[in-house]
């Protein structure tokens, strides 16, 4: 396969994985700041997705319908839904030879959806959830058209190494916002914000089947780190990264799937052998900023080795 071409869909599958993330975790947060209007703040949600300066992020915080305008449909907001998926369909319109019609189609769909005017509108006139239900919906699709309609080969590895490791950053990165702070207090209870919180990447129902004794931070940290059959762990994604890179090896490029798989297998092992304990031990903001570099470093290695092209 080109490399240009592993490239675009590569991205296109980090592009959709990224804007799924997004639009569940404003969905959640804004039923969470219809039901604490007075404390809640959307700090935690702007500083994982954007790259607004402190004062621009405080200005807006308490500002539901400002945040979720600039968050999906702000052409100046370069992590902003409508700019996502604008970068998506241009990545997938590149190799349109290489996805199926059907997935193409999904994929223009859900373009002209985010970039109809009454988006914007109904942002700041009517009730939020239902946009937002809507788009989710749209990336809900994406994602059974691909599973059902693209052939097993090459192609389908690389979207899926994209959409593991963007899922990967992003439950470590959700995990590090609430963690950040060194003297977090584990005998708290958070119970509302850890419930919004697995709601968001829907975990929720598992907690409850899993765990007895109500929300607990040592649990949910558990769960999104350390629990295999939960679809958006951190072990997770890296176990699938691990097994969709694999189907990608050959004898043309073994020297550069030796280094990288080695690099995903050093991230593998560093979650796989961690624990609650071992993890708050070495400090949660140094375990999950060291898996967000870890993982940023494959993807850097990746683009070296498999992507770059003149």
């Amino acid at each position: 396969m080109l490399s240009r071409v592993a490239d675009s869909l590569y991205w296109m599958s980090r592009y959709l994985e990224r804007t799924d993330g997004i639009l569940r975790m404003l969905k959640i947060n804004y039923a969470s700041s219809q039901d604490d209007i007075q404390e809640f703040s959307w700090k935690p949600v702007l500083r994982t997705f954007t790259y607004l300066d402190e004062e621009r992020a405080n200005a807006i915080s308490r500002h539901s319908r400002e945040v979720l305008q600039y968050m999906i449909t702000d052409k100046e907001n370069a992590n902003s839904v409508l700019n996502i998926i604008t970068h998506a369909r241009e990545s997938a319109r590149s190799v349109q030879d290489h996805i199926t019609k059907e997935l193409w189609q999904c994929l223009n769909d859900f373009y002209h959806t985010v970039r109809d005017e009454r988006i914007v509108r109904e942002l700041y006139k009517d009730d939020p959830v239902t946009i937002l239900d809507i788009l989710i919906r749209q990336g809900l699709l994406y994602y059974g058209t691909m599973d059902v309609t693209m052939s097993r080969g090459e192609g389908y590895s690389f979207i899926n190494i994209g959409k593991f490791l963007e899922r990967g950053v992003q439950s470590a990165d959700i995990l590090d916002v609430k963690f950040r702070d060194v003297n977090y207090d584990f005998k708290k209870t958070d119970t509302t914000y850890w419930k919004y919180l697995l709601l968001s990447i829907s975990g929720y129902e598992l907690y409850l089947k899993t765990y007895r004794g109500g929300f607990d931070a040592r649990n949910v940290l558990e769960q999104i780190v350390l629990n295999g059959d939960f679809p958006r762990s951190v072990i997770y994604s890296v176990n699938h990264l691990h097994s969709s890179f694999q189907r990608i090896k050959s004898e043309r490029n073994a020297e550069s799937f030796k280094k990288i798989d080695f690099m995903i297998g050093k991230v593998r092992s560093k979650v796989k052998f961690s624990t609650v304990e071992a993890i708050m031990q070495q400090g949660l903001h140094a375990y999950f900023n060291g898996i967000k570099e870890d993982l940023y470093e494959v993807g850097n290695a990746l683009n070296q080795n498999y992507f770059a092209y003149i």
